[in-house]
This record gives structure tokens, C-alpha cells and sequence, in this order.
């Protein structure tokens, strides 16, 4: 035992192969002993009938994915023992029949019974079937097999990406099956190279026979004096037993590479799958049977022989037969449910619902088939890497699925289990949209936007040029369900960030920053507290990229506060720069609207329990205020400019929340996050309360 792993450990090493090619060019050019030689000739139909024995055992070619090198080698192996041989054969061959080593004089006298006359046709007919049959055969099939392979390889990488896009598969799994599928190329397209070094082999075979049979013959005449008949004779039979001991393991290895070539991938060998479809049907074996009693009663036939067979196949049939009828005995009593007590309800009886989910009718189920030209798949992908890449955590997968419940043509999205949004699309036609400039109407089924909520008619695809060229935009079907799809998870961000994928963002900060991960959680603040600031920020469509300026502002204000509300106002702080930048980019100045002084006071102190005291605002006060704000937003809307509303740090959050229902656009921001070096303007200034009451601004 341990010698067999010193001997894999020093093959694994790297450093055998080398060792053992430049053995075999050794052979080629310097004499070796006969008893090295017969030495080698044994290992060579040893190599042979080991790696025969490797391809009937495996139950897939890629289990033995090395074999085209090791069939390159071996092949080397055979050829220097020709030429070593020939070598000694043409040298000593005048002593007589053991000149060349015993294994030489066994294939000379004992497979071609001392006849050089029938050693060569029995070598001739070992060329013709490993050279005509085998070799020719097992080349066909690694070539049609590589070819077909590479044809079906897109299709396969597309099945892994709806698998992987469907939740089926991980990105682990994904990759060692894409990996398997590169490996099966690279492995029929080496077969089909390699099968022509068995082919180069058989020839060179004959050639080296001919040539030490007229060498050795010329050689015995001249050099020894030997006369015809006795060189014919003594070099005939050493060129014959060479020949047969290179023909034999070329053999072996041109069967191997037949069956390996010809193999199915399947779970079990060679031999099992031989005894279950071969032997397997009673049927065909009692027809056989009865074929041969027929043939055995023929006059001139020998019918002992037929008639004994005859009765073994009759007997095998029978025994397959009972062994299939009990097989499906047991298989009918384990079928049948035995009767057994409620099982205790148990947690795995509770459904988890998915993070994200869409469920679609029937007639939608064609937009997910990717082997058909399904785009919908790949473009749920695409949303979300873009979106993991804008918000700055990974979105999960999308677990889609049918509902016969739904309309044919409808779709639903769930987040977490809850339906947030349904709709209902005609799959096999466009979507046009009038972006604001269009003015002529145009022929179609008039419907709403899902995601945007605007208005547009579903139109056929051969319509889409001339309604383009009309200034309408115009989306497939797939693009409408993933437009609305990503407006919905821009839309419920902060439902999807949870505590597994805040572990994760801090998982990837200590890659980078390990003290600063390790101050914040647990050393500043609970993980709980974490998850509910990138909630809120998310919520307030705030991307959490920059983890570390997120991290370290935490970590400072902790000391001080543990609210989220607090740390999140500081958070947004410290993220002014990025959170204006979104806004209105790199331009110097931003446009503002404010609260008049008195206004915000007698706003913060009724949200703080003062002066007003009560927890919030007067009802009339606040729809006051919503209708004066809102106005201000569309007026800077209409002028191409985003409508931002300041307010002091500690109202923010409240008009944040106050406002976003009525006003998702409009973008609500504390003194604090501006920069410094941001030039501001003051568009609009919201009166007193007085005003607010009036409605004057």
C-alpha cells in the first residue's frame, strides 16, 4: 500500500511523465538488453489491458478525461519497442529464435505455432481488424461526436443560465456544470485527433514488419551467410513475434478507444448496463432458444451443440423472467401505502415565501422557455445585476412561476410573499408608449403602463418601424414585465435588505477595513440597528455602496445615539456629497425650495411635543403644506430641474415621509448633506402657517 501511493504521489508530482517520454526516446536510439526488452513488451500489454479495463468499468468518458495523452504515450511506448526490437533483430537474428528475448520467441512459436507463413496471416488479419474495424469506426465516432458536442454547447449554457436565473441552481453549481460541459469539447475534440495515432500505428506496424522481414533476410545473406530458406526462417519468425507483441497491446488500445467513444454517460458500468439490456428480455432470449432447436434439427448440423445451447439461453430466459416478476411484486407491495398515523405538524409543513416572486398565467409561460427564444429570463438577470450594482447589495434571485389561478395573459409580483403589483400584458405584441411629443393617434388595444402608469396600446410587431417613425416608443412584451419588475425592487429596496445581507456587506468591509468592521458590529451597535439605518436609506432610494463611509459614520455617532432615526440623519450626513451628486450631478449650483423660519419651528415643535402640543401637525395645516410643496416640485419639473425641498436636520425625516407617498420624485434634504462648496439658489420659499392656512406661499 504504501509503495502504490509512493508511486501516484511521484506520477502526481509531475515528474513520471517526463521520466517516462525521455525513456521512450532512449529506446529509440540506444540497445537495451533482451531481458530489458522482454521487460518492456510485458509492461506494454500490461498498459494495454489496464487502460481496457479503465474504459469498461467507467460510466462516463470524462471519468477518463486523460485518456488521448495516454493513448499518445502508449502509442510512443510501442513504436521505440519496434524500433529497440528491430534493433536486436536484425543484429542477432543469425543466433536463431531466442535472439530477441522470450516475449518475441513466445509470439514466434507458440501464436503463430513456429510458422512464420501463419504468423504472418494471423498478423495480417490483425492489422485488417484493428486498422479496417476498430480504428476506422472509433475515428467516425470522434468525429460525429465532436461535432455534435460543440453544436449542442449553446444550447446546454443557456439551460444552465435559466436554471441558475430560475433558483435551481447556485452560482457554485452553475459554474462546475459550465466547466463540465468545456471539459466534454475539449475531450471528443482530443478523441478525434487521437484516434488517428492508433490509425498512424497500424500502418507504421506493417511497414516495420516488411522492413526487418527484408532487412533481416538481406542481412542473413550477406553479412552471415545464411541461405535463403534458413533466413527466411529464423528472421521471418522473429519479425512475426515482434509484430504480434506490438499488435497485441495496439489492439487492446484501439478497443479501448472504440469503447470509450461509443460509451453513454450513465450511472452504472459497462457490465451492469450489458446485463440489464442485453440479458434483460426473457422474450428475445426464448426466441433465440427456439431458433436454435430449430437449426440444431437440421440434417448436417451438429445438434448436440445447438440443442445444449438451445436449452442454456431457454433456462437464462426463464430465470430473467422470475426475476422480473418478483422485481414488480416488490415493487407493486412498496408501492401500496401502509397504514400509518398523522404525522406530528412539523415546521418543514409551513411554506417559506419567497423574497422575490412573479407568477404568470398560461400563455406567458413561452417568455420563460430561453430554448425557444424566451427573452424574460435573461432580461430578470440583467435587472438585477444592474440594480445589486446601483443599490449596492445583491438582489436575490426571482423565483417564477405558473398560476392557472391568474389570467392567461396576467403576471404577478410578490415581495416576501405579499402581491404588490398585477398586471396583464398581450405577450405576442408591442407596446407603445407616447413619450409626450407624439400627436397622432394610432390603431391598437389601448392599455396603462404597468410600471410607469402612462398610456399606450399594444400593437402588432409588424407595425413597430411606422409607429416608431410616428415619435411613439416602443418595448416587447418581455421589456414591459422587467421595466415594471425593477421599478417595483427600486420601490421595495429596504424590504429586501435583511440580516443576512447586511452580514454580507460586512463580510465584504472586512476584506478591506477588518477594525472598522469589528468597532461597528458588536463593538458600537447591534446588527439590528444596522439593518434598520440601511433600511431607512434604501427606503429613501439612498444606494449603500460606500459601506465604509456608512460604517464609520456609525461608528462615530454611536457614542451618542443608538436611534436609527438619529444615526440615519447622520449617515445621510456623511453621504452629502453622493446623495447631491445623484441629484443634479456635477453641476456648481442646485435649486432649492425652503420653509419659511416661523413655519419650520411651529412645524418642529409640533412633532416634538411643544409649543403646539400634540404629536403632529394640525390635518388642515398639513394638506396645506403637501398642496404649496407639490406645486413648488411641478413648477421645477416643468423647467427640466429636480425638485429638491431643505429643511433643518431635524424635520427631514418627518417631511421625508410626509412627502414621499404624494411625491416619490421629489427629493427631501437637510442643510447638513449639502457641500460646502455646492452653490445653492432659492427658488421657493413656503410662508408662515398663517400662509400655509391661507394657501399663500
Amino acid at each position: 500500500m504504501n509503495a502504490l501511493t509512493q508511486v501516484r504521489s511521484f506520477i502526481a508530482q509531475g515528474v513520471a511523465i517526463p521520466v517516462a517520454l525521455i525513456t521512450i526516446m532512449v529506446l529509440m536510439v540506444v540497445p537495451v538488453p533482451t531481458i530489458v526488452l522482454d521487460l518492456l513488451f510485458t509492461f506494454n500489454i500490461a498498459l494495454g489491458l489496464l487502460v481496457l479495463m479503465i474504459t469498461v468499468y467507467s460510466t462516463r468518458p470524462l471519468d477518463f478525461g486523460v485518456f488521448p495523452s495516454l493513448l499518445l504515450i502508449a502509442t510512443l511506448l510501442r513504436l521505440s519497442l519496434n524500433i529497440a526490437s528491430t534493433r536486436i533483430v536484425l543484429m542477432n537474428g543469425h543466433n536463431g529464435d531466442a535472439a530477441a528475448g522470450q516475449v518475441i520467441q513466445a509470439f514466434g512459436n507458440f501464436v503463430a505455432g513456429g510458422n512464420y507463413t501463419v504468423g504472418f496471416v494471423v498478423f495480417v488479419i490483425l492489422v485488417l481488424i484493428n486498422f479496417v474495424v476498430v480504428t476506422k469506426g472509433a475515428g467516425r465516432v470522434s468525429e460525429v461526436s465532436a461535432r455534435f458536442t460543440l453544436d449542442a454547447m449553446p444550447g446546454k449554457q443557456m439551460a444552465i443560465d435559466a436554471d441558475l436565473n430560475a433558483g435551481l441552481l447556485d452560482q457554485e453549481q452553475a459554474r462546475a456544470r459550465r466547466q463540465e460541459i468545456a471539459q466534454e469539447a475539449d475531450f471528443y475534440g482530443s478523441m478525434d485527433g487521437a484516434s488517428k495515432f492508433v490509425r498512424g500505428d497500424a500502418i507504421a506496424g506493417v511497414f516495420i514488419l516488411l522492413i526487418n522481414l527484408i532487412g533481416g533476410i538481406v542481412i542473413g545473406a550477406t553479412t552471415h551467410d545464411l541461405d535463403l530458406g534458413t533466413a527466411l526462417q529464423r528472421y521471418g519468425l522473429l519479425t512475426i513475434g515482434d509484430g504480434l507483441a506490438a499488435q497485441l497491446p495496439s489492439l487492446l488500445l484501439s478497443t479501448a478507444t472504440a469503447i470509450l467513444v461509443t460509451r453513454a454517460s450513465a450511472p452504472t458500468s459497462m457490465g451492469e448496463q450489458f446485463s440489464n439490456q442485453v440479458l434483460g428480455s426473457s422474450q428475445s432470449m426464448f426466441v433465440v432458444a427456439g431458433i436454435l432447436a430449430i437449426l440444431g434439427l437440421i440434417p448436417g448440423m451438429p445438434t448436440m451443440v445447438f440443442l445444449v445451447l438451445a436449452l442454456a439461453v431457454c433456462g437464462a430466459a426463464w430465470q430473467t423472467r422470475r426475476q422480473r416478476a418478483r422485481q414488480a411484486l416488490e415493487a407493486k407491495k412498496a408501492a401500496e401505502p401502509e397504514p400509518v398515523p398523522p404525522a406530528e405538524l412539523s415546521w418543514d409543513d409551513i411554506e417559506r415565501p419567497d423574497i422575490l416572486g412573479i407568477e404568470v398565467g398560461y400563455k406567458l409561460i413561452p417568455l420563460l422557455d430561453s430554448g425557444k427564444g424566451g427573452p424574460l429570463l435573461s432580461r430578470i438577470k440583467g435587472i438585477r445585476k444592474k440594480l445589486s450594482k446601483e443599490l449596492g447589495f445583491l438582489i436575490q434571485p426571482v423565483h417564477i412561476r405558473d398560476n392557472l389561478e391568474l389570467a392567461p395573459s396576467a403576471y404577478r409580483v410578490r415581495v416576501l410573499g405579499v402581491p404588490v403589483a398585477e398586471a396583464e400584458i398581450i405577450h405576442d405584441r408591442h407596446f407603445a408608449i407616447n413619450p409626450g411629443d407624439a400627436t397622432l393617434p394610432i390603431e391598437g388595444v389601448a392599455a396603462r403602463d404597468p410600471a410607469f402608469n402612462l398610456d399606450g396600446y399594444w400593437i402588432d410587431a409588424s407595425r413597430v418601424q411606422e409607429v416608431q417613425a410616428l415619435g411613439y416608443t416602443v418595448v416587447d412584451a418581455p421589456t414591459v414585465i422587467a421595466t415594471h419588475l425593477s421599478r417595483i425592487i427600486f420601490d421595495h429596496a429596504s424590504n429586501l435588505m435583511g440580516f443576512e445581507e447586511a452580514q454580507m456587506l460586512l463580510d465584504r468591509l472586512a476584506e478591506h477595513a477588518p477594525k472598522l468592521a469589528e468597532d461597528l458590529v458588536p463593538g458600537a451597535l447591534p446588527m439590528f440597528v444596522v439593518v434598520k439605518v440601511l433600511k431607512n436609506l434604501l427606503a429613501e432610494r439612498v444606494a449603500i455602496k460606500d459601506m465604509r463611509t456608512i460604517a464609520e459614520a456609525l461608528t462615530e455617532n454611536a457614542p451618542t445615539s443608538q436611534d436609527p432615526g438619529a444615526l440615519t440623519e447622520a449617515v445621510r450626513a456623511a453621504l452629502g456629497r453622493a446623495i447631491c451628486q445623484k441629484i443634479n450631478g456635477l453641476e456648481p449650483e442646485l435649486d432649492l425650495i425652503t420653509l419659511e423660519t416661523n413655519l419650520e419651528r411651529i412645524l418642529l415643535e409640533s412633532i416634538t411635543g411643544g409649543a403646539a402640543g400634540s404629536a403632529a401637525p394640525e390635518p388642515e395645516l398639513t394638506e396645506k403644506l403637501q398642496t404649496m410643496i407639490r406645486s413648488a416640485a411641478e413648477n421645477q419639473e416643468r423647467k427640466g430641474q429636480p425638485a429638491v425641498l431643505v429643511v433643518s436636520p431635524a424635520l427631514r425625516q418627518w417631511m421625508s415621509r410626509l412627502l414621499r407617498p404624494v411625491m416619490p420624485s421629489l427629493h427631501v434634504l437637510s442643510f447638513q448633506e449639502i457641500p460646502d462648496d455646492k452653490r445653492i439658489r432659492i427658488v421657493t420659499n413656503i410662508g408662515s402657517a398663517q400662509a400655509a392656512l391661507e394657501g399663500g406661499a
